[in-house]
């Protein structure tokens, strides 16, 4: 067997969709060498590639485009910054010595590299992951993979009639991708009370698609032999059952970390997202390694993916300047309904987090929720967002709120005050 090849470069990314290309954007330039994109993928751009409709860039970008004229802005953009983009090449795991191993089709190779930021995303979880009973047929999808067959490979035979689970932002994509695709979406299917998606989108859904939301319910079985002919449902109020016939399933939303790499190089992860576990820099627990977009929160935008991609950049270079162990950092506790929080440590003379915004998930419908901050037993800020947190979607705190927080103190608890 041929041994792999060996290579130097100054900083390599691991993944090229928004956050991935807009971190190689903003450092190469900036750094002494090369600054390496590395995709598993025949093209970069990641999930908007295969995302044919509009509103994608509006933060990053400060306009609205369709998911594919976004992914090759960011390419162009990381391209003419001096960013090295590898497709076709994946990251399989690292070495003894801490470099990567990465399998193209010229062959196998080690990498080593002054920083490795990790920009890998995330994904739903298929239906053996979700425990969905019943037949094994044709015709059940994630999002992912309904988007990859009918805006890259141009399949128009993915059914008439569909049953999309979830109710969230992406759901709703979904739906726009079937209708593309011919196939008419009989129902949206949530476990919450209220759909998980904001409320301007369900209106704009609701008039637009006319495509109806049964909340409260779950999908409990899948029937068909060499196809799907039918869900049957559970209403979780009386545990009524019905039956829905259908051709397609597309399972939505209910979103993982890609996170084998982060796992297999030891990093810490935070045992609900799942992902690493980060300062407001940015940081990962291994020196030199960083991590970014929705691999740390999934999943938000691909614009805030994106912002997540240029905050990185200051930390790398600082790093690759002048490797120095960070300082110890407070731990933030997020607790419930809040299920989990990012970044989750605080260090002194950090930066603010991205966008000044901590991320967190919520299990529960808040309108109006007064966020509390508490530390060491004592309540250092309290402050009435105007905004909801709600289940299916990204809850955005501000981090001035932390402004009082003691570096120096005990573990620090985000809480929702009672109603």
């Amino acid at each position: 067997m041929t041994a792999p090849r060996h290579e130097h470069v100054a900083v390599a990314v691991v993944g090229g969709g928004p956050a991935g290309l807009a971190a190689a954007a903003a450092l190469a330039p900036h750094v002494d060498g090369e600054v390496r994109v590395l995709d598993r993928e025949a093209e970069t751009g990641g999930i908007p590639r295969h995302s044919d409709h509009t509103g994608y860039g509006l933060r990053d970008l400060h306009r609205l485009l369709t998911g594919p004229a976004y992914a090759r802005r960011l390419t162009d953009r990381a391209l003419a910054a001096g960013a090295v983009l590898r497709t076709c090449a994946t990251v399989t795991g690292w070495t003894p010595d801490g470099h990567l191993e990465v399998t193209a089709p010229a062959g196998r190779s080690t990498l080593a590299a002054g920083a490795v930021v990790l920009a890998t995303g995330a994904r739903e979880r298929p239906r053996p992951a979700r425990m969905i009973t019943g037949d094994r047929p044709a015709g059940v999808l994630t999002t992912g993979q309904l988007q990859n067959l009918v805006h890259l490979h141009h399949r128009r035979d993915v059914g008439a009639r569909a049953v999309v689970v979830g109710a969230e932002l992406v759901s709703w994509s979904a739906v726009l991708t079937l209708r593309e695709a011919g196939c008419r979406t009989a129902l949206l299917v949530s476990a919450h009370a209220v759909p998980e998606a904001a409320a301007p989108v369900r209106l704009a859904a609701r008039l637009g698609l006319r495509t109806p939301v049964a909340t409260r319910t779950r999908l409990v079985a899948v029937e068909g032999r060499d196809r799907v002919e039918a869900v049957v449902l559970e209403h979780l109020g009386t545990g009524a059952r019905r039956r829905v016939a259908c051709d397609t399933v597309v399972l939505t939303g209910d979103w993982v970390p890609d996170h084998e790499l982060a796992r297999l190089g030891g990093l810490d992860l935070d045992p609900v997202s799942r992902g690493p576990v980060v300062d407001t820099a940015l940081r990962t627990s291994r020196p030199g390694v960083f991590a970014v977009g929705n691999l740390l929160h999934p999943v938000d935008t691909a614009d805030v993916a994106a912002l997540d991609g240029r905050h990185v950049a200051a930390a790398v270079r600082r790093h690759l300047a002048a490797p120095v162990p960070a300082a110890a950092g407070v731990r933030l506790v997020p607790q419930a309904p809040l299920r989990w929080v990012a970044p989750q440590l605080l260090r002194a003379g950090d930066p603010a987090p991205p966008r000044g915004r901590l991320l967190l998930r919520c299990d529960e419908t808040v309108t109006a929720p007064v966020v509390e901050v508490v530390q060491d037993g004592l309540v250092v800020a309290r402050r009435r967002l105007p905004w909801a947190a709600a289940p299916g979607r990204v809850f955005r705190v501000p981090s001035a709120l932390l402004s009082d927080v003691r570096r120096d103190g005990g573990d620090v608890t985000l809480r929702l005050a009672p109603r």
